[in-house]
């Protein structure tokens, strides 16, 4: 028991570490990458770019997002985020310890202020069966990463 705690509490430090890393250099990628997306999306609600996904993107403007462009546009979404407040930041490690654990629900309903239905997925699967839970947090883990 001793060996997982320790083995938990590393794990923790060494996936915040990551985040810090890795929020510096989303802050360093983006500098001009705003300047770099469609005029229209500029001109977006935040709320509405927010949840703007390629697909939208194509269908407003008719023309498809490569994946640099559709990479910008999703380190965008997450520095307005970041920058409003609105995204509860755990680390990806902490997520994996927690749905391996059965706590992934947590984690979603924390990371999405508890609106919406993965949360309430994740925690009925976690009652009927461990193992669907687990693969449904692993699942859902791309659209919090």
């Amino acid at each position: 028991m001793k060996r997982l705690l320790t083995f938990l509490a590393v794990l923790f430090v060494y996936s915040s570490s990551f985040a810090v890393v890795n929020n510096a250099i989303d802050q360093h990628q983006l500098q001009g990458s705003f300047e770099n997306l469609d005029p229209m999306v500029q001109n977006m609600d935040i709320e509405d770019f927010l949840t703007l996904t390629p697909k939208q993107y194509r269908k407003m403007t008719g023309e498809r997002l490569g994946v640099k462009k559709a990479l910008q546009l999703k380190a965008a979404q997450k520095v307005i985020k970041k920058a409003s407040g609105q995204a509860t930041d755990v680390p990806k490690g902490l997520y994996i310890v927690a749905v391996i654990f059965g706590w992934g629900f947590l984690v979603m309903g924390l990371m999405d202020d508890f609106q919406g239905n993965n949360w309430w997925v994740n925690l009925l699967l976690i009652f009927l069966c461990w193992i669907p839970g687990v693969i449904h947090g692993f699942i859902k883990m791309n659209d919090y990463y």
